[in-house]
């Protein structure tokens, strides 16, 4: 290296690419076991920018406890709506709902609230201030990731400045068109559904009483979402084109849109900041491993919103990672090593997969205007609403209750 070379950066355990959500949230557990991480993120710092982001999140129970353990719920908490009901019907717009729905209660399981509604940019500030905090975490800005390379013992990564670090492992946590997996060769398979996403937030005359609603119309399903206050996070999936131009109507053209398919159930209706739009699809990786490196969220896997459970899907992705390596590190192995990273993959990997296909047979069940599909489903949504036992197995698997948990989600 020459003289007028970039420094190398300190070696760290872990090297974490994405700053987004499950990469802050990796980096807090995996400190939490003693591990140095340094986490890259591409992008300047925008929690402190109110507007940046108009998404919301169903975070499941499991999901809460994880973010209680790593001292981030306690600064989310006054932010954070419980959802205390959620009713799922058929509809098509201009018409009632149809009587045959389902409806979930919390309190038919002992836990409490199946979950929460955390809007991006609280539970964004919220990430930023534990980091912060968290002297195990080295907190890279504006850092775009150009290279990585992986030896026998560690992997490096080349920043655009020149900059190097090292680490034992390297996470990419960078989202669905992810450079690191990329770099590593890691392929993915991937489709779209013809769907956008068009997402706001709307106040309401009515309170919500932490119920919400997901309502199956022809085009997609709308979510409605209670957030603190008489408001809801509003997730319109609709043909492209349609939404399109849903987003090109003035705010109140588009309200006269929304008030048909909404109802008039919360009285009425106006908008409490910008609308965004994302387009709709479904892609995993071929793998969640390679040498050295290991994907968590939407790097691994990304899903339809149709049942809220990308984010969840990706947290538990984190703790299960954060689980294997300490683990790993306890017993004295290279947690970077491919036994170590193979356990991690095998954990994962039936997991999303299910979950993803679920999502994508939900959707391509609901989106369409069959008659006898929508006779089909209105019953079976009709059946299970009439036997507890089944309803209740529903509200354990949305709250994040089933299956292995790692130890940070129990």
């Amino acid at each position: 290296m020459t003289s007028d070379s970039p420094p190398a950066l300190p070696a760290h355990d872990v090297l974490i690419v994405g700053g987004g959500l499950a990469g802050p949230a990796l980096a807090l557990a995996l400190a939490r076991e003693g591990m140095s991480v340094a986490l890259i993120d591409s992008l300047p710092a925008v929690a402190g920018n109110p507007r940046f982001d108009g998404r919301s999140y169903a975070l499941a129970l499991a999901s809460r406890r994880l973010l209680t353990n790593l001292g981030v719920w306690a600064r989310l908490a006054n932010q954070a709506q419980p959802m205390l009901a959620i009713k799922v019907a058929d509809g098509r717009p201009g018409e009632a709902p149809s009587p045959l729905h389902l409806a979930f209660d919390h309190a038919e399981i002992e836990e409490g609230p199946m979950g929460h509604m955390v809007e991006d940019r609280h539970l964004r500030a919220a990430f930023d201030a534990s980091l912060a905090e968290q002297a195990r975490v080295t907190v890279l800005r504006g850092a775009a990731v150009v290279a990585q390379e992986a030896g026998p013992s560690s992997v490096s990564v080349t920043l655009a400045d020149g900059r190097h670090l090292r680490g034992c492992v390297l996470v990419g946590a960078d989202g669905r068109e992810s450079g690191t997996a990329r770099r590593a060769g890691i392929g993915r398979m991937s489709w779209g559904y013809g769907q956008t996403a068009v997402t706001c937030t709307v106040a309401h005359e009515r309170p919500h009483r932490g119920t919400a609603f997901q309502l199956f119309l022809p085009s997609g399903p709308l979510a409605i979402l209670p957030l603190i206050g008489n408001r809801s996070s509003i997730v319109w999936s609709e043909k492209d084109e349609r939404a399109k131009a849903l987003m090109a109507l003035t705010d109140e053209e588009f309200l006269t849109a929304l008030r048909p398919v909404f109802g008039s159930f919360l009285g009425h209706l106006s908008l409490d900041g910008p609308r965004f739009s994302y387009p709709l699809g479904l892609t995993l990786a071929k793998s969640f491993i390679s040498a050295r490196l290991a994907l968590v969220g939407d790097a691994a896997h990304g899903m339809h919103p149709i049942a809220g459970q990308g984010l969840n899907a990706g947290l538990r992705d984190v703790a299960a990672l954060a689980d294997v390596l300490a683990e790993a590190r306890a017993r004295g192995e290279d947690i970077g090593g491919a036994p170590v990273l193979d356990r991690y993959a095998k954990w994962r990997r039936f997991d999303t997969a299910t979950l993803a296909l679920a999502t994508d047979g939900f959707n391509r069940l609901f989106s369409n205007d069959s008659r006898p599909l929508r006779i089909a489903r209105d019953l079976g949504l009709g059946l299970v609403n009439r036997l507890p036992p089944l309803r209740r197995a529903f509200i354990r698997e949305a709250a994040g209750l089933t299956g292995d948990l790692p130890s940070l989600m129990r």
